[in-house]
């Protein structure tokens, strides 16, 4: 009460309409609204009641992500420690390891040092991205001459959980920023957007600077590590699914890698992607209040399973990704990540609900198609999704049509 009241009679005033700082009162609004619900009400006589609203949405998918960034930060830490303590390489020479060490060390047992250790990169990630973000959501605002909205608070969040954790943080601010200007903002700001801005954020840093986005050496921050990840792994067949369908038992056994393990967590990624199991119990709360489509997230499950069901029995003597079952393109990269949190944007996906079963099975079909059969792409989930928001506007309107055609048919017969 006693910070309200402060900003209520020492601050506000100077931003609101005949103050000296009245120009630039969209950034005073957007920091207040921030710690505390708008002031403001409803004043024509006709309006929707509802106990919900952007800032909630919005809060309420930040705090279905939380679970997934703890352990992501904690995975970090442990995948950097277990590198330095069992097999001896230099952690990253700079401030943050230096900070470490000083701390609590690089104990890959120990809770505290390996959240530590992810903390030191992630923490960064996330001021640059919501700083970035911000500045330009502001700008926007500022010469639109109307307040900034609450939803780069969810793509700040998943852009940060997305990337790897090595990259560096100029990279951050600018991927951020190209996401959040041409990804959303020449198109209108919130609401307005056909893409995923977090999405078109990551894929330009991956066409821009692949080096930093993909290969083996950026997703253990440890000097002069080089790991492959699973996906890479099973692309060069050497992963044993376990059930017959390994297309190169010689080499499948070299890599002890178990699906429970995958479906767990504790394996090479981006920060946020690595355990499906947290992910999904993320999604089960996003459908059950309503704030993410299940008919999306199920749809591309099942557009996924049948096209990974298909290639098995279709089978390859030269690739081995036509063997990954279902299950496994489930629980490697970013498929889970993706299906609960990017194909349910609300904005960038279809609104008819026959129109949602026909984008999601799309995506899950397309990652698929894109992992299996581009032997240079083992990752296809974002393409996947920014493909399909492209495709949703168009699946709507034949849904629509379609409404409409039927609807005049009976029409018709009744009369």
């Amino acid at each position: 009460m006693g910070l309200r009241a402060y900003i209520d009679k020492s601050v506000s005033p100077h931003f609101h309409k005949g103050g000296k700082y009245e120009r630039f009162y969209v950034f005073y609004e957007m920091f207040d609204t921030m710690l505390y619900s708008p002031s403001s009400t409803t004043r024509g006589p006709t309006h929707v009641r509802d106990g919900i609203d952007l800032k909630r949405v919005m809060m309420t998918v930040w705090l279905a992500a939380l679970p997934a960034l703890l352990f992501g930060m904690h995975n970090v830490g442990y995948q950097a420690n277990l590198q330095i303590t069992q097999f001896g390489f230099a952690p990253i020479p700079g401030w943050r390891t230096d900070l470490v060490a000083a701390m609590v060390g690089f104990d890959h047992t120990s809770l505290i040092a390996n959240f530590l250790h992810g903390a030191a990169y992630y923490v960064p990630i996330f001021i640059v991205t919501y700083v970035g973000g911000f500045i330009w959501e502001g700008l926007f605002a500022w010469k639109r001459g109307h307040e900034v909205n609450e939803g780069f608070f969810v793509t700040g969040i998943l852009f940060t959980l997305i990337l790897p954790p090595t990259i560096p943080l100029w990279m951050v601010f600018l991927g951020i920023s190209f996401g959040v200007v041409f990804g959303k903002e020449i198109f209108g700001g919130t609401g307005k957007n056909f893409l995923n801005p977090a999405l078109v954020g990551r894929a330009f840093l991956f066409f821009a600077y692949p080096a930093h986005m993909s290969g083996d050496a950026i997703w253990t921050a440890v000097d002069g590590f080089s790991g492959a990840t699973p996906l890479a792994l099973a692309a060069a067949g050497q992963l044993d699914y376990g059930v017959g369908l390994t297309a190169n038992a010689a080499s499948a056994a070299s890599v002890d890698l178990t699906w429970m393990q995958t479906a767990l967590g504790g394996i090479q990624g981006s920060i946020g992607e690595s355990s499906t199991l947290i992910i999904l119990l993320a999604g089960v709360f996003l459908a059950f209040t309503r704030i993410a489509s299940w008919r999306i997230m199920l749809s591309v499950f099942l557009g996924m399973a049948g096209m990974a069901t298909l290639l098995n029995v279709v089978g390859s003597e030269t690739n081995p990704m036509f063997a990954m079952p279902w299950y496994w393109h489930l629980s490697l990269g970013g498929f889970a990540f993706g299906m609960v949190y990017m194909a349910t944007d609300p904005v960038s996906a279809s609104m008819t609900n026959t129109g949602k079963w026909v984008f999601g099975i799309l995506i899950g079909a397309m990652t698929v198609m894109i992992r299996v059969i581009n032997p240079a792409f083992p990752e296809g989930v974002m393409l996947a999704i920014l493909f399909g928001n492209l495709c949703a506007p168009l699946i709507d309107h034949f849904v629509v049509q379609a409404n409409v055609r039927r609807r005049l048919r009976r029409a018709t017969e009744v009369a």
